[in-house]
This record gives C-alpha cells, structure tokens and sequence, in this order.
C-alpha cells in the first residue's frame, strides 16, 4: 500500500572548503543533534527516451535508511514535491506502475542512473526538543546506467519537518549564505546525476521526442512563429500537457483533479471546433469523440461531486426544525454508493486501451499536425474571427432559450447555450496569447454568463436527485417533507438565474467588446 508525504526541502552546494556554521543562531533553532551517517543505495527509473525526467519526475528503488523502498515524487512547487512510497521489492509496485501511466504508456520502464550516498545528518530543535528540520550533508557517488560514465559530488539538505512554519528554512538559509553555502542549480538528484554522467537526453531530444513513441517516428511540421497554425497548436498542446498531468491526480484522488482533467479534454475538443480552418476537422472530429467519451466517463464523478456538495451546503442552510426523518443518513448513503461507483468508472476509463490509444493519437497529432491553409496566415486574423464567430453562436443560443415558453424545453435550451458559453469563453481565452486585452476582457464577461447558466443547470439536476430522494424517503415510510422544501429552493435558484441572465447577457454581448477584438 503506497503513501504519501509532501516533501518541503532546500539543496545547497558544499565543497571540502566549506563546513556547516552554527545553526543554533538562526532564528527558532535552540539546538542541533547529530544523528549518525547512513549509506543508501538508490537506482533511478525511466523510460529510455527519459519521459519522467522531462516532466520532472523521479522514480527509484532506494535500500537504506529508515524509508527504504520505491519512491515516486511529483513537483508540487519550487522545492516541494509530493513523495508517494511503496513497500520495497522486486518490480514496480502496480500502485505506482499506475500513476505513470498517461507518461510511459504501453512502454517499459529502465534503470538509468545509480546513487551511492552516504547521507550525515544534523535534526534542528526548537526549545522544547521538537523537530524543526532535517539537515543532510550528502556525499554522493553517480553512476549512469545506459550510455553515461560516472560522477561525484557533495550537497546539503535542508528538508522541513512535518507541520512545521516554512519560514525556518528562511532562517537556516541566511546562515548558510553567510557561511559562503549558497543554493544549488540543480533541482534534483537525479537531474544532476543525467547532466554530469551523460545519461541525460541528446542534445537533439527535445520535449516532443520525450513525450511518447509516436513523437520519435515523426517529424514535427512547422508552424512559423504569429501564425494561426503557431497559435494554436500552442493550445492544443497546453490541453494535451493538462489531460498527461491530471491523469495521475485523479489516480491520487486529489481535490479538483477530476474536474481539472474534465475540463482539458473539453478544452481540446472546443479547440478542435473554433479552430476548424487550422486543424482539418476530418481528423480532429474522430479525436473530439473519444475526448467526448473520456469527459463523460470522468463526468460522472464530477457530476456526483458537485451535486453531493450542493445538497449538503443547502441542508445546512436549512433550520433545524425543518430537518424532518433521517434526511442526513439518506444524503450519506446516497453520496457514498454514487461517489464509489463513480470513481470505479473514472478509473476503468483511465486504464483503458481506449484511453491509450487516445494519448498515442494526441501525440500524433502533435508530431504531425493537420495544419489547412489558414494556419499560415495572420495569428490575429485568423484567431478574432473564429471567437467572434463562437459568441456569435452563443447569441443565438441564448436568444432561442429567452424565447421558450415551456419550462422543460427553456431548462434544455439554456443548458445548451450554457455549452455555447463555454465553447466562447474557451475560444477567447485560448486567443489571449494572441489578442490580448480585448480577448481576456471578452473571456471574463462571457464566463460570468457560463456561471449563471452554470448555477441554472446545476439547480435544475439537483430537482431531479430531490424528487429520486423524496420518493425513496416515502417508500420508507419517512417524511418527504425536508426533499419538497429543498426541490422548492431549487426552483427558486433556476427562477432566479433565468431573470438574471438578461442582463449578464447584455454586459457580455456589447459590440463594442466584440469589436475591439480586430483593433
């Protein structure tokens, strides 16, 4: 069973002319206790063209120390990674093999370098003898395991004890500039250790060649810099980057993840439309489907998410004395049958051949671009014309919702401009490299009406999960009474939202918006 620890720590260079200074006067240390030296053994993984490595990643199976085992870290932030551990054995542990499949694919995964270090370590207390940080003075010996020779070096570690205030790494790092100890250029170990045995990537390798097999097999067709094929194979590959970094987070559960990862493929696919006259749509429509697919797959734990998160804010806002029959217990239950089943088929969807196949044909695209013939014209152009296009197209949407009497067919059509909102709203912020102001302008004043519609759509499938509810409560012989007061507040948010919308169109659609895309 793999863990984890958020990992908060600071490398310094240290030569055999510099010693450690007193610690003890930096600011919150009261003492420093030598802890011994250790001898680790670690062996780095990566796929031969080194695909972790480019997207910062480290694998290893470490003996040694007190956390002996494999270890998989994710980069969180400047000097904070995420370290996910797994028992020591053998082989890659499936717990790990798993989060790296959206980066390695159907691919094997290599050793490639080799770290023998022995590891001097100093804890820094407080007054009450609690842990502050750990300090390390590693002399460490490298070895490349595929085409690299060896090198040496000797570095300091200053990693930050759980719960406790950054700014002591503040602190102990104005006492060892003093001292002449000043921070590493290497972020890594690892990266170190590629650089100087000459097991890093050729020369030549760039991010393309590290992405996937299909990158290496086909040369890249350019797009030259301010054109429209430039601008937006920039997107479509900043999307196809977010599904490969998300894809693990979702595997990690992490908050958000599943909606962060929802909302690149449907970024692409609004891509893949806006920009019909870059892409040849002949070859990014069968794309868009499986992005269709893997979004409603994903869709269905989001969706579950974000209606559990509704139901409860608006129970809580609920007095208690309106509270009738076991309503709380119902809610759980019906949250934690949804929630399971949902999260099974996020993650059947992820490893899927599908989903494979999907990456590999993302990568293809990539390498290979099916550019048309407005993809060698003017950025600026070709980019203002296709967003006024959208928002002209969400106009109409929205004008034909306005216009329906009925209530069943005005929620359907306004949940159909609230997709044409966003389709505009991700057309102008895709443009923004290119456009600039006006574009991020028009992006905020349509996103403003995709909340709304947002809001509208929400309140109206949390009326059919109260309706569900309140039925199966009578069945059970329960009072219905707290579901129909909820469906009541429900209709109310949807009627209020459809009077709202009006005038949020109206900020949103103001020609002199629209216009100033072309000035």
């Amino acid at each position: 069973m793999a863990d984890t620890k958020r990992e908060i720590e600071r490398k310094y260079e240290a030569t055999t002319r510099t010693g450690l200074p007193d610690l003890t006067r930096a600011a919150g240390v009261a003492s420093v206790t030598d802890e011994g030296v250790t001898e680790l053994d670690a062996v780095y993984y990566d796929t031969p063209d080194l695909r972790l490595a480019a997207d910062a990643l480290t694998l290893r199976r470490r003996t040694g120390g007190e956390d002996a085992g494999w270890h998989l870290k994710f980069p969180v932030a400047s000097g904070i990674r995420d370290e996910i551990r797994a028992p020591l054995s053998d082989t890659l542990p499936r717990s790990l093999a798993g989060l790296l499949r959206s980066r390695v694919r159907d691919g094997e995964i290599v050793p490639v370098v080799r770290l023998r270090s022995s590891r001097d370590v100093r804890h820094l207390r407080d007054g009450d003898g609690t842990l502050l940080a750990e300090l390390s003075v590693d002399t460490v010996h490298a070895e490349g395991l595929t085409r690299g020779g060896e090198a040496a070096w000797t570095e300091i570690e200053v990693e930050l004890a759980d719960d406790t205030d950054p700014a002591i790494l503040d602190a102990v790092e104005k006492r060892l500039r003093k001292a002449g100890i000043l921070p590493s250029d290497s972020p890594s170990k690892l990266a170190r250790a590629l650089a100087e045995t000459g097991a890093g990537p050729e020369q030549d390798e760039g991010r393309d060649q590290a992405r996937g097999p299909e990158s290496e097999a086909t040369p890249v067709t350019p797009a030259a810099p301010g054109t429209a094929g430039a601008a937006v194979l920039s997107c479509v590959r900043e999307q196809v980057d977010a599904i490969v970094a998300y894809d693990p987070a979702v595997r990690r559960d992490l908050p958000d993840a599943v909606h962060q990862l929802r909302v690149a493929c449907r970024r692409l696919r609004s891509a893949f439309k806006t920009y019909g006259r870059v892409l040849d749509r002949e070859v990014t429509d069968p794309i868009g489907e499986e992005l269709k697919w893997l979004a409603g797959e994903l869709g269905v734990a989001r969706d579950q998410e974000v209606l559990d998160e509704r139901l409860r804010a608006r129970l809580t806002d609920l007095p208690r004395t309106l509270v009738l029959g076991p309503v709380r217990a119902r809610l759980r239950r019906r949250d934690a049958a949804h929630g399971r089943s949902a999260r099974r088929q996020a993650l059947a969807a992820l490893d899927s051949a599908r989903y494979l196949a999907l990456l590999g044909t993302l990568d293809a695209l990539l390498a290979d671009p099916p550019l048309r013939k407005d993809a060698a014209r003017d950025a600026r152009t070709v980019l203002a014309r296709a967003v006024r296009k959208d928002h002209h197209r969400l106009a109409g949407r929205i004008g034909h919702a306005l216009s329906l009497e009925s209530p069943g067919e005005r929620d359907l059509a306004l949940h159909e401009a609230r997709k044409a909102a966003k389709r505009a709203r991700y057309a102008a912020e895709a443009a923004r490299p290119t456009l600039g102001k006006p574009a991020k302008r028009l992006a905020k004043r349509v996103k403003a009406v995709q909340t709304l519609l947002g809001e509208h759509q929400d309140a109206v499938v949390a009326r059919g999960a109260l309706r569900e509810l309140g039925i199966q409560a009578h069945g059970a012989g329960e009072s219905a009474f707290t579901w129909g007061l909820l469906y009541g507040h429900e209709e109310a948010a949807a009627e209020a939202a459809e009077r709202e919308l009006p005038e949020v169109w109206a900020r949103a659609s103001a020609p002199e918006l629209v216009a100033a895309l072309t000035r």
